[in-house]
């Protein structure tokens, strides 16, 4: 008689991958986020976590679990749809990362450990940020790797420190909140994490790590370590998330309405830690936000090399070009390129959710036929979004309000569900007709 023995998995194995999923998605320049959006939901910052917790949480960790799925690399994520399609999406995805987190980690030490303390233009921090940005990514330092495993740890602990103290010390008296609608707008937000590019970009490189170590274990016992440390990852995600828009609406009645997100950030640390623990915290997410963005170049830098025949000469163009891109964009203030990210974001995000989401469902609910259907459907009705996010929305409103969701910037959500039930209808009845 056999049995289905499964191995356990060793809790090192669980604690160091779910760990590294955690610091994946743990992006120092997200941090900023948080704060500004319970700030605002005030009385209704549970309703917006969730929304939030939905894209920038859950969505990145089930990429991971398609990782795993697939054992490939972002190129694998799109080719049922086509070959073309996938290259083109892969261009788009490492162009966006490139123009927008990349300049924006620059904002982001600009405003938390430069202009505090210093009389200096964004120009300036912007500028040698990016040589250093550059020097790092073409002489592939292992430093950056090491300093990254101390970075998150002491970032984390300062942040729950703060979480603790607002919760603790502070009465839960709740400002009136701001938002219309607080479930999509925490959805939408989510959006900014860049979470999910990231699950589907850097996701790889943890499976192939996770390969390298694991050298004896079965297919399905990784699948189990992974789907493990990825739950351990998502609700570490959502408490250190979830804490910070807590601590944000507590805040509520302390700060200007028309804080940014930095200042506000910074005066949250400020008023529960002390400005010692504030400059510590401006220090360990500046140096969290180089690593990120000497990683996002190389990233990108790498892929442009292998689209070339490896050429070297093709690496370091790339990276030149995209740390002068950084320093361009970088300049400017945070809330400015969230801004601008907005419309990018609209258009890719929704495409990037259902390929993740197709890639996770069982191969029998996702063939190529399945792919196009949704992957052009989304595409379509991701349109009207995308518009209303450039300034158009009043103009095309005449024409999409019938869509479902579309007052909430998702009208793609229920023409793509319809069009992967209809596929897939489809497919049952052609197996039944040739049978």
């Amino acid at each position: 008689m056999k049995t289905n023995y499964q191995q356990p998995i060793s809790k090192k194995s669980l604690t160091v991958t779910a760990f590294a999923l955690f610091s994946l998605f743990f992006g120092a320049g997200n941090l900023v986020l948080p704060p500004l959006l319970g700030f605002k939901s005030g009385d209704l910052w549970w309703l917006v976590t969730f929304g939030f917790c939905i894209s920038g949480v859950l969505i990145p960790i089930l990429g991971i679990m398609a990782h795993a799925k697939l054992q490939g690399t972002l190129f694998d994520f799109a080719k049922k749809v086509s070959p073309l399609f996938s290259v083109v999406y892969c261009y788009l995805i490492y162009a966006i990362a490139i123009a927008l987190p990349s300049p924006r980690t620059a904002s982001v030490t600009h405003e938390m450990a430069i202009q505090p303390f210093w009389d200096s233009s964004s120009l300036l921090t912007s500028l040698i940020y990016f040589m250093l940005v550059f020097v790092f990514a073409i002489n592939r330092s292992k430093v950056l790797g090491l300093l990254g495993k101390l970075l998150t740890p002491g970032i984390l602990i300062i942040l729950l420190i703060m979480i603790a103290t607002a919760v603790f010390t502070l009465d839960f008296n709740f400002m009136p909140s701001e938002m219309v609608q607080p479930f999509s707008s925490g959805i939408l937000e989510g959006y900014q994490t860049f979470d999910a590019i990231g699950a589907v970009v850097v996701g790889a490189v943890i499976i192939i790590s996770i390969n390298i170590k694991e050298k004896s274990a079965s297919f399905e016992e990784k699948r189990r370590l992974i789907g493990r440390a990825g739950l351990w990852a998502g609700i570490g995600l959502f408490l250190v998330y979830g804490g910070l828009i807590l601590t944000g609406s507590l805040f509520g009645e302390f700060f200007d309405s028309e804080i940014s997100r930095t200042a506000l950030l910074r005066g949250i640390s400020t008023k529960t830690l002390g400005q010692t623990a504030n400059m510590l915290l401006s220090i360990l997410v500046s140096l969290a936000c180089f690593t990120t963005a000497v990683g996002i170049v190389t990233g990108t830098s790498d892929f442009i090399k292998g689209r070339f025949g490896n050429s070297i000469f093709a690496y370091r163009i790339t990276a030149f070009l995209g740390c002068l891109l950084g320093v361009l964009v970088g300049q400017f203030d945070v809330g400015y390129i969230i801004n601008v990210a907005v419309p990018s974001l609209m258009f890719i995000y929704p495409i990037t959710i259902v390929l993740i989401l197709l890639n996770v469902v069982p191969d029998k609910w996702g063939s190529p036929k399945v792919f196009k259907h949704v992957v052009w459907t989304t595409i379509l009705f991701s349109i009207p979004d995308f518009l209303g996010s450039i300034g158009l929305g009043e103009s095309i409103s005449p024409y999409v309000n019938w869509i479902p969701l579309s007052q909430h910037q998702m009208g793609w959500v229920l023409p793509a569900l319809i069009a992967f039930i209809i596929s897939n209808l489809s497919n049952s009845a052609e197996i039944l007709s040739t049978n």
